[in-house]
């Protein structure tokens, strides 16, 4: 079968592999949770590998033999030949950032209003009561509840 992403390792980086695989652990300098996906990959780059040498497997025996996906073994190698060895293994951040949506100043005032005594009659503050608190008070223009709950998750 042909592959649309052929997997053709050096020499050099089926040892890396081997080495990798055979130490049973990423590097110290990795992140515990990617190393079973970093082992998992060099796992599937050696048994898709159709340099001299290499295992050739086809997709589905690679992903029955690991239990993977086959698109997983599809992404692997198409990323292994458009970015090379050291991007595929590697889990890349995400590149997003996520806006603060309350200053130290707004969460100050949210935490101090949680703490304080709930209004209405009501028992203890609601995530919502919280949020219209904060608008009436004018201390943000608009807030959710969502919002409320993250912040105060965060802060406890």
């Amino acid at each position: 079968m042909a592959y649309p992403y052929r997997v053709i390792l050096t020499d050099e980086q089926r040892a890396a592999l081997r080495g990798l695989i055979g130490s049973g652990v990423a590097r110290a300098d990795r992140v515990r949770r990617c190393a079973g996906r970093m082992l998992t990959r060099a796992r599937i780059l050696l048994k898709a590998d159709h340099g001299e040498g290499g295992s050739a497997w086809a997709d589905a025996a690679i992903a029955g033999a690991l239990d993977v996906n086959p698109s997983t073994v599809l992404r692997v190698r198409r990323q292994f030949v458009t970015d090379g060895l050291p991007a595929t293994l590697v889990r890349k951040r995400p590149d997003r950032v996520y806006e603060r949506r309350l200053d130290g100043r707004q969460e100050a005032h949210l935490i101090a209003l949680a703490c304080s005594a709930s209004a209405d009659g009501q028992a203890q503050w609601s995530l919502r009561l919280l949020a219209d608190k904060l608008i009436r008070l004018e201390v943000v223009e608009t807030i959710s509840h969502e919002t409320v709950r993250q912040t105060l998750k965060k802060t406890r």
